[in-house]
């Protein structure tokens, strides 16, 4: 366990093996996301990062199609769930 390399107050277990920082719930995301990392495929950050970008993606993909709040909503929480 250590502390959040954006927010000392907060203890977290996600570390970035590659820069050695560690990264609460709101900041996980890839420090480099387009540049090789050896420890990639074993990493919860970069799973995160992945996820929450396949949502953002589908929510758009949603709101695109012209699919009201409701759906959007319920297909979010079936995204998640996965």
């Amino acid at each position: 366990m250590g502390t959040c390399v954006h927010h000392p107050d907060r203890e977290t277990s996600f570390m970035c093996s590659k820069h050695g920082v560690y990264m609460c719930e709101e900041c996980l995301e890839c420090r480099d996301p387009d540049i090789y990392c050896k420890y990639r495929s074993a990493c919860p950050i970069w799973y995160e990062h992945k996820r929450r970008a396949r949502e953002e993606r589908r929510k758009a993909e949603l709101r695109t199609a012209g699919k009201d709040q409701s759906t959007v909503q319920k297909e979010s929480k079936k995204i998640q769930a996965a």
